[in-house]
């Protein structure tokens, strides 16, 4: 990824980060944490972890129902030459990273033996 399309990312990333916060209910925790732009750099879309679990399916609800309302804003605070159609979409290898972090907390690991030199 070029640095251009990287500073794209974290403006993209920070700006949902800041809508969602001011527009998202109390009740629901919703953290964007990556973005992707197609090729033709004509869609994005952002990945989002939600807690609890189980409010999943209302949040992204809510995000689709404000995807315009969004792009409406980056409009108004970004200057993207090709302003990207947004998608929202859960996160789910964040999901994995934490299942494997909780499976693996009480792992031992025991030390390999060092070798003696020659």
């Amino acid at each position: 990824m070029s640095a251009r399309d990287e500073r794209a990312v974290s403006i993209l990333l920070e700006n949902a980060g800041r809508y969602i916060s001011r527009e998202a209910g109390r009740g629901t925790l919703i953290t964007p944490t990556r973005a992707n732009f197609s090729k033709d750099r004509q869609n994005a879309t952002i990945y989002v972890s939600v807690y609890p679990e189980a409010q999943e399916g209302h949040a992204i609800d809510f995000l689709m129902r404000h995807k315009d309302l969004f792009r409406n804003e980056l409009k108004k605070t970004t200057r993207f030459v090709r302003l990207p159609y947004i998608w929202f979409e859960i996160d789910r290898g964040e999901r994995a990273r934490i299942a494997f972090e909780e499976a693996t907390k009480d792992l031992v690991i025991p030390e390999a033996p060092e070798e003696e030199p020659a």
